[in-house]
This record gives C-alpha cells, sequence and structure tokens, in this order.
C-alpha cells in the first residue's frame, strides 16, 4: 500500500523555506533555566499606560466589530499626521494609507502586490529574517548583497546598481536596520533612490525603527523627493517606538494605484487590523510622544554600556545609530556565528542570534538585542567575558 506523507503536498516554495534561525534559538532556551535573552527583538517594555487605558476603553465602547478595509480613517489621519510632522512627508489618509496587521503584514501585502513569478527583488543583508522568505513566497527571487562591516554596513550604491538586471523589480531597504543598528545616510539613500528613478523601479523602505536613532537624524525615503515619493512603499509600524508588538498595528503609505492592489488582498485575507489595537495606536500616536522620549533614552544608556563591553572582550562591534541591536564581529572566539550562539547558550546561559539568520552578510556577527534591563545587560557581558576568557 502506498504511503501517504502530508508533506509532500506543500507547495514548493513554503517546502523550500528555511526555518527562522532566531526561532530555532528560543526554543532551545525556554527548556533551561536562568537565561540572559539577548535575542529578543521586541522591547521589555509595557505598553504605556494611557495607551492601555484607550484599549480597554475601545472595549468597554462596545469597538468589537470590523473596521474599514484600510483602517479606521481617524488612525490613518493620525499617521499622516505623524509623518508630516516628523519628516514633511505627505500622504493622502483616504487613498494612500493603509494600517495592517503589523508591519509583518505589511510585508507581505507589499511583496504579493508587486511580484509576478521571477521578478527579482535586490536586498542588503545582513538584514531581517522575513525579507527573503517574503519574496519567496510572492514568487519572487531575492537578490542579496552584502553590506559590509567596514563600511559602517551601509548599502552601497554601486552594488545595488551592479545586481540589476531585466528582471528587478524592486529594490528592498530597512533602515535603521535589524539586526544591525545600521542608519542610512541621506547621500547613500538619494543615490538608490536616482538609481530607482533611473532604472523604473520599486523601492520598498521598512521603517519601523524610524523613532529609535540614537544623536543621529533619521532619513524618510519618499521625503527625498516627490519623483522618489511616486515609486516608493514605506512600510512602518507601531510596535518598537510604543512597546506595542502584541497588538500588531503596522501600515503601509505608497501611490494610490500600489496601495489600492494592498487593500484588495488584505479585504480577502485580513478583513481589517483589530478594532481594539486601532483605537489603542491612535492614542499612541496623538498622545504618546513622552513614551518614546523616555524608551529612546533608556535604550541609549543601555547600547553605550553593551558596544563599550562586547568590544572590550575582542568582539569588535560598531556603534549602532538605532533599533536596538549591537551585531559584534566573533571571529576573535574561533567559531563560526552558528557554534557560538549554541555554546554560549549552553555553557553561560546567554541567548544570542547567529548572523547567517539575517544572510550571507551577516556570517561570523551575532545579534545582541539590548532591549533588555540594563542589569541583565550586566551579566550578560560578564558571563562572555568568561565565555571568550575559555575560547578568545
Amino acid at each position: 500500500m502506498l504511503e501517504i506523507t502530508s508533506a509532500r503536498y506543500l507547495s514548493r516554495s513554503v517546502a523550500g523555506l528555511k526555518p527562522s534561525g532566531i526561532r530555532k534559538f528560543f526554543d532551545i532556551a525556554a527548556t533551561m533555566k536562568d537565561v540572559i535573552s539577548l535575542g529578543i527583538g521586541e522591547p521589555d517594555f509595557t505598553t504605556p499606560d494611557s495607551i492601555l487605558e484607550a484599549g480597554i476603553r475601545s472595549l468597554h465602547a462596545g469597538q468589537t466589530h470590523y473596521t474599514s478595509n484600510s483602517g479606521k480613517l481617524e488612525l490613518r489621519q493620525a499617521i499622516a499626521g505623524n509623518l508630516k510632522r516628523l519628516y514633511g512627508v505627505n500622504y493622502d489618509p483616504v487613498e494612500e494609507i493603509i494600517a495592517t496587521v503589523g508591519v509583518s503584514e505589511a510585508l507581505y501585502l507589499v511583496m504579493t502586490a508587486l511580484l509576478d513569478q521571477g521578478d527579482e527583488v535586490i536586498i542588503p543583508t545582513p538584514c531581517f529574517v522575513s525579507y527573503q522568505a517574503e519574496v519567496i513566497l510572492a514568487g519572487g527571487v531575492p537578490v542579496e548583497i552584502p553590506s559590509r562591516l567596514e563600511d559602517n554596513f551601509q548599502l552601497d550604491p554601486e552594488r545595488v546598481r551592479a545586481a540589476i538586471t531585466p528582471r528587478t523589480k524592486v529594490i528592498f531597504v530597512g533602515y535603521p536596520s535589524n539586526p544591525t543598528g545600521a542608519v542610512a545616510t541621506r547621500e547613500v539613500l538619494q543615490e538608490v533612490a536616482e538609481i530607482a528613478i533611473e532604472h523604473d523601479l520599486i523601492l520598498v523602505s521598512d521603517e519601523i525603527y524610524d523613532r529609535l536613532v540614537y544623536h543621529f537624524d533619521h532619513v524618510c525615503v519618499p521625503g527625498l523627493g516627490e519623483e522618489i515619493k511616486k515609486r516608493t512603499v514605506l512600510l512602518g509600524g507601531l510596535s518598537k517606538a510604543y512597546a506595542m508588538t502584541g497588538w500588531r498595528i503596522g501600515y503601509a503609505c505608497g501611490p494610490a494605484d500600489i496601495i489600492k492592489g494592498m487593500v484588495r488582498i488584505h479585504q480577502y485575507t485580513i478583513m481589517s487590523a483589530p478594532t481594539i489595537a486601532q483605537d489603542a495606536g491612535l492614542e499612541a500616536l496623538t498622545n504618546g510622544e513622552k513614551y518614546v522620549q523616555e524608551m529612546v533614552a533608556e535604550y541609549d544608556r543601555r547600547r553605550k554600556l553593551i558596544v563599550s563591553g562586547l568590544n572590550k572582550l575582542g568582539l569588535t562591534t560598531f556603534e549602532p545609530r538605532g533599533a536596538f541591536y549591537a551585531f559584534p564581529k566573533i571571529t576573535a572566539s574561533g567559531m563560526d556565528d552558528e557554534a557560538f550562539a549554541e555554546k554560549l547558550l549552553l555553557e553561560e546561559h546567554v541567548a544570542v542570534v547567529p548572523g547567517n539568520a539575517f544572510g550571507k552578510g551577516g556570517e561570523g556577527f551575532v545579534r545582541c538585542s539590548y532591549a533588555t534591563a540594563y542589569e541583565k545587560i550586566e551579566e550578560a557581558l560578564k558571563r562572555l567575558e568568561k565565555f571568550m576568557n575559555r575560547y578568545g
């Protein structure tokens, strides 16, 4: 009798996806005691009280029904107002903005809306683990171009230009960067924008960490000029800046025709972002600025501690200017990043993420999140010192 295995029914694109390199180490850490996690990519802060209360008020007011597919107009107006205030970028909240279930859904929607089978997407690495996967799931082909420590992980416009083929449709950028903490300069982004215009390409810019920058100005890509704004899809959200990861509120802004296509997919897959979370998000954007500033100040304090500590241990770490990640080079240990992360977890109970989880450009590095308490970072550095005394 023929044996039936369910795995053989999976589509080739799904079967070929690699499991997340981040999740593997979280799963191991979950079975252990006394683990200090420098792996998690979310704020350790609880959502601020006034935002929590807005969600509670929404529940008590009976806001438990669907909203417009694009999201509540008041929320979209607040998103537009925020982008105007911060970056001088104008979006029509009716036609050019959609509220999504986190930036993850916005990423899925934009790739599905833009890509036909075989279309190529240029992606600088190291980058967030979902970028290549979402391109593949949409039928596209990710084309990775590595950035380098020697360049402070800045995107190299000439490498972008060299990667363009007749099948290229999208250039994807994500700054401030997860996992490196790099922040792109205006000059670099302007060059990339000009390449996109020259070759008639779409530019997708993931700016989820835009508010988490340290002594540096974030450059909003569509703010570089009207010509690039016409071909840019901006992805953003509330998860990182307002400590709202579990609320799942993101957004996409862009040309009306592209947003309309994204709404079409969204209405058949999701319907609308959670109503209660939209109300909490409106409160965050309207009255949450003081919380952002308080959290950024604390992240900055932790950032200085972890970068200084890692460099003292011989783990070369450039200064991250955004997000909440340090990205040390671990070759002094004599191990590759996978072995380093595994041994550190098993021997010293410190969880980090191997750099190869973020593309080939991340090999030889590990990601350390400083979105954890200052005292825990101090203890993690002590454990890392013992570890490097054995292997460094």
